[in-house]
């Protein structure tokens, strides 16, 4: 077995879409002949707890853990929030819009707190973790951002102690859908730039969850770089037999619902065919399962269709997959910004494994739109077409009173975590020989 150190801020009970890549890679790196060691904060803040994912777990892991400071007790008491509201992300807000002191805070974190409000732990785990390895050894080090942050302490470590080591980007740098969002000046800009031209440069591999990130990314530094995409596990599907579908036309959306993610298209296509489609108004129930912005609610409001929402909080994700089995229809929302086409939400993987037909509104040349064409297992719109938007709809609403709205998909294999898993392991081998090689040349 050879050893490999994550690095990593998400980790159970962290709850939410960031720690499930590197938990389900964690859970079968084993079958591949790697030992996992983690390495995450002892009291990060997380925007949910879902105790659930610590059954996920392997037996006898080492986990390592140390103290971070965050800014996020100043932030709260500047803004007048409670010590105990969690902090969401990508901007998201349910209550209100952003009052003054909320922008004066996204200024300053976008100035300040360069790659991220986590750049505090960087030095401390540098010292951390050279002495455990001077005392335990590791084959490679993986980082996995955001936040960033954690790439700069693997980084650091590499040129220490020459260890082989992977960055993988979940989402993208620069490019992310809220980076507009910091309010950067032309110097915190091209220091963000700097330092992920670094990563990328120092890196011995990188991997990233989509083709879209990889072109992206390529534009930035010519090298090899890798794709494994986020996947589903088949083991996610146990005790769910039985499972009775909805009554109702459901179509449900499952995770934040952030004001770039709002389907305006979609709740006007909603409400026309509430009052054109006979029986229509009957059967249909929107699901909105987890934190949904101000804005969302706001125009739902304003459509007519709040009565027909039902609002679901933030569910462990054990339950969260019994709830996909229940929908009729899956939402799958592509973020409404520049970088939308590379923008390949893990998400849509567990939708492939309910077999529930899902419905994309997101750009049609995007990396979520070729995944579902490519495994037949939705439909797919344009965040402007509400012509084929409706007929996608009308479709699915007579699948569902003639069957139970189960699809075909082709393809999917690829896509479980162990397979991926497999990749991953495989990319480590190749850096590690590569490192060895080199150490017998020098």
């Amino acid at each position: 077995m050879k050893r490999v150190l994550i690095i990593t801020y998400y980790w159970p009970p962290s709850g939410g879409g960031g720690v499930q890549r590197w938990l389900k890679f964690v859970k079968y790196l084993r079958s591949f002949d790697w030992e996992p060691v983690i390495y995450t904060p002892l009291n990060p803040e997380i925007p949910e707890t879902d105790m659930s994912l610590l059954a996920e777990i392997p037996e006898n892991l080492e986990i390592l853990k140390h103290k971070i400071w965050e800014p996020y007790r100043l932030y709260k008491y500047f803004t007048g929030k409670s010590p105990d509201d969690k902090i969401q992300t990508a901007f998201l807000s349910e209550k209100k819009k952003p009052n003054l002191s909320e922008k004066i805070s996204v200024w300053i974190r976008g100035n300040f707190f360069i790659p991220d409000a986590r750049k505090f732990w960087i030095k401390p785990s540098v010292r951390f973790l050279t002495k455990w390895l001077e005392h335990n050894h590791v084959d490679a080090i993986i980082s996995t951002g955001p936040p960033h942050s954690m790439h700069l302490i693997a980084m650091k470590l590499r040129d220490e102690l020459r260890i082989p080591w992977l960055a993988d980007f979940r989402d993208p740098w620069t490019n992310i859908d809220f980076y507009s969002e910091l309010k950067l000046s032309h110097k915190a800009d091209n220091l963000q730039h700097k330092l992920e031209k670094e990563v990328l440069l120092k890196a011995d591999a990188v991997t990233v969850v989509s083709r879209g990130m990889l072109l992206e990314f390529e534009q930035i530094i010519e090298r090899p770089i890798k794709v494994i995409t986020n996947g589903f596990d088949e083991d996610d599907m146990k005790n769910t037999e039985g499972i009775i579908p909805d009554k109702k036309f459901s179509i449900a959306h499952i995770g934040s619902l952030v004001k770039t993610r709002n389907p305006v298209v979609l709740w006007e296509v909603l409400s026309r065919l509430i009052v054109e489609k006979p029986g229509f108004s009957d059967v249909l129930e929107i699901k909105l399962v987890g934190k949904i912005d101000f804005e969302v609610r706001t125009s739902l409001e304003k459509l007519g269709l709040i009565n027909y929402v039902r609002e679901i909080e933030y569910l462990p994700h054990n339950e969260v997959i019994k709830e996909q089995l229940r929908s009729r229809v899956l939402l799958l929302l592509i973020n409404n910004t520049p970088n939308a086409t590379l923008i390949l939400t893990g998400k849509v993987f567990e939708y492939l494994q309910s077999k529930r037909p899902i419905l994309c509104i997101g750009p049609m040349d995007g990396d979520a739109v070729q995944l579902i064409q490519e495994t037949n297992s939705g439909l797919c719109s344009s965040f402007t077409d509400a012509i084929s938007l409706k007929n996608n709809i009308l479709k699915l609403f007579a699948m569902y009173k003639e069957t139970t709205l189960e699809m075909d998909s082709i393809k999917t294999e690829q896509y479980s975590r162990r397979n991926l898993s497999r990749k991953l392991a495989g990319e480590l081998n190749r850096i590690v020989n590569l490192s060895e090689f080199g150490q017998q040349n020098s």
